[in-house]
């Protein structure tokens, strides 16, 4: 395996983090992963090494404001800006590894992102997982968000929202690595972060239909920080023909992270090697 690290010009030109993991020969396809809200790509370094084994390039990318990447720290100005810039690691994947099938990863905040990126570009998609993605939101009244949306205009970097490690993963080891991580964001997330999700959000319920391509969706029913109704409402709306909806009994929110996460992993292979094996059939 192969292990890269550099830089992207990011929309506005904002300088990203970006890292990639290659298996020795050519790839199968290529798997693109956008991560979550406060934290970065460098905590799906053990799914890229899994599916590097399974002979897939991996692809990932620190959002703006996040990790290594320039930018307020977890501040999003923009929800399509980080779309945006996630077009652009995969075209440059695309361009790297060309002639392979491409898929879409993304958890949580950026499930939110790849699905924003795939009503723009799904033409540039083989296939979008959706790992616990945020596409709903019980939890945010009508008042909180017209706040967000209010502190977004005036003090954007206002933190409004904390997440709590506790719910992040039933493994102890995770919690502890999570919130002693340099690199995640351990203070609330800013107004503007939130504002722009749940514009974004809002628009799913119609928007979604126009997704056609094959689509993973996978979530914990015991998790309290993203509303699983997000999911079901994405599989319903999704206009894709091929779709499926993974429920997984028990576990928190970072299903990739749970201790459970192998069988998970095991369930998303079997996904990609039928969505691979049907585009060169």
């Amino acid at each position: 395996m192969n292990h890269r690290e550099g830089e992207l010009e990011g929309v506005g030109g904002i300088r990203l983090y970006r890292q990639s993991w290659l298996p020795d020969g050519p790839p199968r396809a290529v798997v693109v992963i956008a991560h979550g809200a406060g934290e970065h790509s460098g905590r799906y370094a053990h799914v890229a090494v899994r599916l590097v084994d399974e002979g897939y390039a991996v692809y990932a990318l620190d959002h703006r404001g996040h990790g290594r990447s320039e930018g307020p720290r977890a501040v999003i100005d923009r929800i399509d800006n980080a779309a945006d810039d996630l077009d652009r690691l995969i075209m440059l994947a695309a361009s790297e590894q060309p002639g392979v099938p491409l898929f879409l990863l993304g958890h949580s905040m950026g499930g939110t992102i790849s699905v924003r990126h795939a009503m723009a570009h799904q033409d540039r998609l083989t296939g979008l997982i959706l790992s616990a993605p945020l596409a709903a939101l019980e939890a945010a009244s009508p008042v909180t968000r017209l706040v967000a949306r209010v502190l977004s205009a005036l003090t954007p970097s206002l933190g409004l929202f904390a997440v709590d490690p506790e719910l992040v993963s039933r493994d102890p080891d995770v919690v502890k690595e999570y919130e002693t991580d340099p690199l995640v964001h351990h203070d609330r997330l800013p107004a503007r972060t939130i504002a722009e999700l749940a514009s974004a959000v809002e628009s799913f319920p119609e928007a979604a239909g126009a997704i056609t391509v094959p689509t993973l969706i996978m979530y914990g029913s015991g998790d309290h920080l993203v509303p699983p109704a997000g999911s079901m409402m994405l599989n319903d709306r999704i206009g894709a023909p091929d779709k499926k909806l993974n429920t997984y009994d028990g576990l928190y929110h970072e299903i990739l992270n749970e201790p459970e996460q192998d069988a998970v992993m095991d369930d998303l292979c079997s996904w990609l090697r039928a969505r691979v094996r049907a585009t060169v059939a």
